[in-house]
Order: C-alpha cells, then structure tokens, then sequence
C-alpha cells in the first residue's frame, strides 16, 4: 500500500515508451490526416440557395446570430432600432421562403433529394469518426491492455484516477501512473493542435471542430438541417434578441481618450 507522502516507483522497463507510447502517438496522428483527407473526398460541397426566396431564409437566420455577436460596436439608439425590426420579422415570417406553410409539420427530409443528401452527409461524418476510434481501441485492447507506461511530473487529485488508469485501476496505484488505454484518449483530445499545425485550423481531423461546427448555423451555407422547421428557429432567435443584453463599446471614448492623452503628456 502506498503511503502518504511517499513517492512510489514501479519498475518499468524504458523500452514501453518505443513500443507503446511511440507507436500510439504515431498511429492516431497518421489516422487523423488520412481521417481528413479522406473526409475532404467523401463530402459534397453544400449546395447553394436555388431560389432567391431560399437565399433571404437562409441569410435572414444568419443576419441575426451576426447581429446579436457584433452588437457591441453600435449605439445604443441604432441597436434597438435592428433588434425591433428583426424581433417583427422573425415573428411575423417575413424571411420565410413559405410564409403560407406556418405552423405545418416540417417535410419528410425521406422524400426530400436534398434532405436525404445531408443526412448520407452526416452519415458518413460519423462513420469516418466512430470507424477509426473502434479499430484504434480494439488494437490497443489486443495489444497493450494492462501496461503502466508513464508517469506525470504533476500531482493530480484522485478524481483523475478513473481518466488516466483505464484498464489498470487499482486502489494504491498513484494517480498520475498512466494506463495505455488512457493514453489513446488523452491523445483523442490533446492532438487537436498537431492537427491544427499540419493540415490548418480548418481541418477534418478534429472531432471537437466537427462538433463545434454543427452547433453554429452560421457555419454552413445552410443553416437548416433536414427536417427543421425555419419558423420555429426563427422564433427561437427572436427570443434571443429580446432578451440580449447590449453595451456598446465605444460608450465614454472621449473621455478614455483625453484620459490616455493627457497621462502621455505628463511623461
């Protein structure tokens, strides 16, 4: 048992770092950049608005999340004047491409071309994600189940026991001994800037970009994934403006100016 304030050691032999971490590191971040690339071949570029009534409904979401995200940089006087008017439009259905469909179910995105397109889009999304973790965890199950391979030069507090000895926990192992299992998925998540070296910030290779991704409509040329209702979105993002908070950045500027320039002046 190991006591505390006593440094524990494991006999370990230096060749785990070759043959486990080394290879681990290596094979996760070749998966990632044939993860990319062959994302960027199987994707189809979105499709832009057909219509000019399509285009207005698509930008008209847009025009809101931008609106709410630079809001600082206007008055007071000429920010309330957007918010009301888009608040009006949001709510009466003014950038609906259908104004006459409010309030019906969505269309079956299964009857949809479009719709069944971005569904075999997201499809293959998740299987060029899920595919690589599963083969990547069953040969790291095979082949190096139950290794300590290293140890962490900083304390941690025991709730990162489950995180870091995934396969090997045991009461009396410290905390910052770590398992190989664990090793693939603090690899998972702390490669994202390799990624991000090698192939660019805009890369397929990032699972946390991917997500971060689908969560902003103004990511896409389209912010409307199959089977939504635009109306309701548009609702949504009335209410958002309504209850914004705005302050606005250049709010007592002259005075911050003078400030600056006269304590210039005094050196």
């Amino acid at each position: 048992m190991a006591l505390q304030g006593v440094e524990q050691t494991i006999l370990r032999d230096p060749a785990l770092f070759y043959w486990i971490v080394f290879p681990i590191t290596i094979v996760m971040i070749l998966t990632g950049i044939l993860r990319h690339y062959a994302t960027v071949l199987m994707n189809n570029p979105p499709k832009p608005a057909a219509t000019l009534a399509e285009s207005r409904e698509r930008l008209g979401l847009i025009r809101g999340v931008n609106f709410r995200n630079n809001a600082y940089v206007l008055s007071p006087e000429s920010c309330e004047m957007r918010r009301k008017f888009l608040i009006s439009a949001y709510q009466e259905g003014a950038f609906l491409k259908d104004p006459e469909n409010r309030g019906q179910p969505p269309a079956n995105p299964m009857t949809d071309p479009a719709g069944m397109e971005a569904m075999m889009g997201m499809m293959k999304g998740n299987m060029m994600m899920m595919i690589p973790q599963t083969l990547i965890m069953s040969w790291i199950n095979a082949f190096f189940s139950g290794f300590v391979i290293l140890k962490l030069p900083f304390p941690l507090t025991i709730r990162f026991k489950s995180m870091l000895q995934s396969g090997v926990m045991t009461r009396d192992l410290d905390v910052r001994w770590v398992s190989s299992l664990s090793w693939y998925f603090l690899n998972l998540f702390g490669l994202q800037s390799v990624f991000g070296f090698i192939l660019g910030s805009d890369n397929a290779a990032s699972q946390m970009a991917q997500q971060m991704a689908g969560m902003n409509p103004a990511a896409g040329m389209n912010p409307f994934q199959p089977g939504q209702d635009p109306d309701k979105m548009y609702q949504n993002e009335a209410e958002n403006l309504a209850v914004m908070e705005h302050f606005c950045i250049l709010d007592g500027i002259e005075e911050r100016i003078l400030q600056n320039y006269g304590s210039s002046e005094a050196y």
